[in-house]
């Protein structure tokens, strides 16, 4: 079986958007996903990383990296790390973060960072499992409806 992980390009957009949408849990609104994917794939500071097998994108890691001036140094973030559901516990997601890991080396990052909803146990065990600490909390508020407080997949 031929599987390798690339460097996606603008022709993968719909594949992405669909491992995007199954792990959001949602569909989101297409026009707005291929306009901000675009824009990530002509930038510097970001890079999408495809999981392909047999000619299909079956997973996908997108990464931003940024100058911090609290590290004084260039930081990767880990935005999206989703795979098939079809092909999910085969060891797809820990070579995606292990090539993104590379990735970001070669770019100068001094680390890796990922925020991750609470209610995503599973995947704060992924983490744990890659060699991440827990170190931080991220806060977040809905700048449409302030006052929705409650924590959901899927909105």
């Amino acid at each position: 079986m031929l599987t390798y992980i690339r460097l996606a390009t603008v022709h993968d957009c719909a594949a992405v958007y669909s491992l995007i949408c199954e792990m959001e849990e949602k569909e989101l609104p297409f026009s707005d996903f291929e306009s901000i994917y675009q824009s990530q794939c002509a930038d510097e500071n970001y890079y999408c990383l495809v999981y392909e097998s047999e000619h299909r994108v079956v997973g996908c890691i997108n990464l931003r990296m940024e100058f911090q001036l609290h590290h004084a140094a260039r930081i990767c973030e880990v935005m999206e790390l989703a795979v098939s559901s079809s092909c999910r516990c085969g060891g797809l997601g820990t070579k995606l973060f292990r090539a993104a890991c590379a990735q970001a080396r070669e770019c100068g990052c001094l680390q890796m960072e990922v925020c991750c909803n609470q209610l995503r146990t599973r995947t704060h065990q992924f983490y744990l499992r890659q060699g991440m600490h827990n170190f931080h909390y991220k806060f977040s508020m809905n700048l449409l409806h302030a006052d929705d407080g409650e924590n959901r997949l899927g909105r």
